[in-house]
């Protein structure tokens, strides 16, 4: 997906059509499965951003320390794009953040922040003082509580990369 002039709302849930048992699916409004996240069987700590057709597009990676690598397609862990470190995380406030890495392996100056509450499926990613994108339950008139199995993430202009958007939910969730 390329950048948008208007926010672009994904509806994130395991119950799309067509997603296989264990698969959470981002939908667009018209129910189309934009992106696909499966964790891998083996080795378990790993997650693959899919994209509509099935191609990987990152890898992710979980560390004992906690961390987090994404990694370019399925390449096993040779193109880093990204790195993760948890730096709150609490009851009610998670904060995660983020460095995105270089052409030549290094950490870059660009740096994103997720900061939420995974229980309420409720986070914020930032860059700087800008809000890349953000998610949120679907609430309905007269429900006094929400259901938490599928909510919306909503990507605001400016943000390129929507699959970096969507496995930094899956962290973030994780």
């Amino acid at each position: 997906m390329t950048s948008s002039p208007i926010p672009v709302d994904l509806f994130v849930s395991k119950k799309h059509p067509g997603l296989t048992g264990g698969d959470l699916g981002f939908a667009d409004a018209s129910g189309n499965v934009i992106f696909r996240v499966n964790r891998q069987s083996s080795p378990k700590n790993k997650r693959l951003v899919l994209d509509s057709t099935g191609n990987p597009l990152i890898s992710i990676y979980r560390y004992r320390n906690g961390s987090w690598q994404g990694f370019k397609g399925e390449d096993d862990q040779k193109q880093c794009i990204f790195r993760v470190q948890r730096t709150v995380n609490k009851l009610t406030r998670t904060e995660l953040e983020v460095f995105l890495v270089g052409e030549n392996g290094e950490d870059s100056a660009s740096k994103l922040k997720v900061k939420g509450c995974p229980f309420q499926k409720s986070c914020t990613i930032y860059r700087g003082n800008d809000i890349v994108a953000q998610t949120s339950l679907m609430y309905k008139l007269r429900q006094l509580y929400a259901k938490r199995n599928k909510f919306r993430l909503t990507i605001f202009p400016g943000s390129n990369d929507h699959a970096l958007v969507a496995a930094l939910v899956v962290i973030f969730l994780d």
